[in-house]
This record gives C-alpha cells, structure tokens and sequence, in this order.
C-alpha cells in the first residue's frame, strides 16, 4: 500500500514537471525600475553634489572669511562630480542593458 502511494506522487512528481517543462519560460521576476526611478537617481546625485559643494564652499568661506570665492569654487567642483556621478550611474545602466541583451539573445 505505501508502495502504490509513493508510485502515485512519483508519477504525479513527473507529470508535474512535465506540464512545467511545457510552459513557455516567465518573463524575469527581477527588480524592475522604470525610466523615471532612473532619471530621479540622476537628478538627486547632480543636487547632492552641489549641495556639498555648496557646504563645504560656505564652511571655508566662513572660516577663511573669503565671502564667496571659495563657495562658488566649491559649487562648481560639486557640479562636476555630481556630473561624473551621473555619467557612471549611466555607463552601469547601459552595461546591465547591454547584459540582459545578450541573455535574451543565448535564451
């Protein structure tokens, strides 16, 4: 009696596994972010960076008393690292774009 119930799952466990063989592959279940998400990334490094810059440069100033050559300095050097931020977060968004092409394309 156990040995037909364990036949009776086994033949099931294969018909199971068959149906699921059939089933045309889901679509990735992996973290999906829009172009939006994306774009608010990219904007909110490019504020950081220049808020920093912004802090730091009024910081000096006030403490060197050089009122605002150091602030805009410090503003611009924060714009081009906010800049440089942007461009990696770019590069490594077309790279998993450039990965998930060549899945969809070996699948």
């Amino acid at each position: 009696m156990a040995d037909d119930r364990a036949d009776a799952l086994n033949a099931l466990d294969d018909r199971i596994a068959a149906a699921k063989k059939a089933q045309a592959p889901e679509p990735r279940t992996e973290e999906h972010y829009s172009l939006a998400q994306h774009a608010w990334r990219m904007v909110v490094e490019l504020v950081a960076g220049l808020g920093i810059g912004f802090g730091i440069g009024y910081g000096l100033d006030a403490i060197f008393g050089t009122q605002p050559i150091l602030m805009v300095l410090f503003i611009l050097l924060g714009f081009a690292a906010g800049v440089k931020t942007m461009i990696g977060t770019a590069r490594e968004l077309q790279e998993r774009q450039h990965r998930m092409a060549a899945e969809d394309e070996r699948d």
